[in-house]
C-alpha cells in the first residue's frame, strides 16, 4: 500500500489533502505542525531547521512514499533545499504560468504570507518563470486571511471573515485592476467562497489540483481500493479535532511532534 504524507502548519494540508483523495487511493497522513504556526512569520533558517526536523520525524516514525509539504512559505524560501532535505519530498508553488494564460488586465496578484511577500525567493520564482514584461505581479501579504483560517472563524464568524477580507484585498484589486490572484498559501482555499462573492470579476487559482496531478504521475502502481486517512498535530489535540469535526472531519486526532 503506497502511503503519503501532506504537512504543513495548521489547517493548510486539508486543501490539498482533498484533491489528492479524489485521484489516489492509500494511506493519507495529515500533520498539522501547528506548534510552529505561522511559518508566514518566520525566517529562512528557523523554517529551515523546522523542516529538516519534521521530515526526519515522519520518515522515521511512518517511512512514507512521498511526502508533500503543503506549504508555499518554506517550499519557496527552501525551493534549491527541497531535493538535499529529502529526496520524497515535494513543495507548493504558486500557478503563476496558469495565470499568465488567462489575465486579461495584465495584473496579476500572489496572496501569500508576510515571509513570502517580502521575500526574494518569490521574486526570484516570478523570474523564473519567464512572466513576459507586459505581466505586473503584486505581492499581497493575507497573513490575517491565513489567521482567520487557522483559528476557525471562518467557520463561526462568516460576517467578520467578510469584512476582514475586503479589508486586506479590496482596495489593492480595485486600484490595480487585479483579475486573477494566485491562493499561494494552502489556508486561502478555505476563503475561495468569500473570495468569488466579494470579488465575482477575479479568478482565483488554487494551487492543489496540480499537486494531486504530480502525486499522480509520481505514484502509479497502487492496489488499495479507498483512502485510509490518519491525523495528527502538534498542538492542541482537542481544538483540534473539534475545529475538524465544524468541517464535517470526524476522523480521530493523534498527537505528534518534533
Amino acid at each position: 500500500m503506497k502511503k503519503i504524507v501532506v504537512f504543513d502548519s495548521g489547517f493548510g494540508s486539508l486543501s490539498v489533502i482533498r484533491e489528492i483523495q479524489k485521484i489516489f487511493k492509500g494511506e493519507l497522513i495529515y500533520f498539522a505542525d501547528q506548534k510552529n504556526f505561522p511559518y508566514g512569520v518566520k525566517s529562512k533558517p528557523e523554517l529551515e531547521n523546522i523542516i529538516k526536523d519534521t521530515i526526519n520525524l515522519l520518515e522515521e516514525k511512518f517511512s512514507p512514499d512521498f511526502i508533500i509539504m503543503a506549504s508555499n512559505t518554506p517550499t519557496l524560501l527552501l525551493r534549491r533545499d527541497l531535493s538535499r532535505i529529502s529526496r520524497k519530498l515535494a513543495g507548493i508553488y504558486p500557478p503563476l504560468s496558469d495565470a499568465v494564460k488567462i489575465s486579461r488586465t495584465k495584473n496579476i496578484a500572489i496572496l501569500g504570507t508576510r515571509s513570502i511577500t517580502q521575500s526574494e525567493s518569490v521574486t526570484e520564482f516570478i523570474e523564473k518563470c519567464d512572466v513576459p514584461n507586459d505581466i505586473v505581479i503584486h505581492k499581497i501579504d493575507c497573513s490575517l486571511l491565513v489567521e482567520l483560517v487557522e483559528s476557525g472563524k471562518f467557520l463561526t464568524d462568516k460576517e467578520y471573515c467578510k469584512n476582514i477580507i475586503k479589508e486586506v484585498l479590496e482596495d489593492v484589486f480595485l486600484d490595480n485592476s487585479i483579475d486573477v490572484a494566485t491562493l499561494s498559501s494552502t489556508h486561502l482555499p478555505f476563503l475561495e467562497s468569500f473570495l468569488r462573492l466579494i470579488f465575482k470579476n477575479v479568478k482565483f487559482l488554487d494551487p492543489a489540483e496540480n499537486v494531486a496531478n504530480d502525486v499522480k504521475n509520481l505514484i502509479r502502481d497502487n492496489d488499495l481500493q479507498q483512502n485510509v486517512l490518519r491525523i495528527f498535530t502538534s498542538g492542541d489535540v482537542n481544538l483540534f479535532k473539534k475545529n475538524l469535526q465544524m468541517m464535517g472531519i470526524n476522523d480521530e486526532v493523534s498527537f505528534l511532534t518534533t
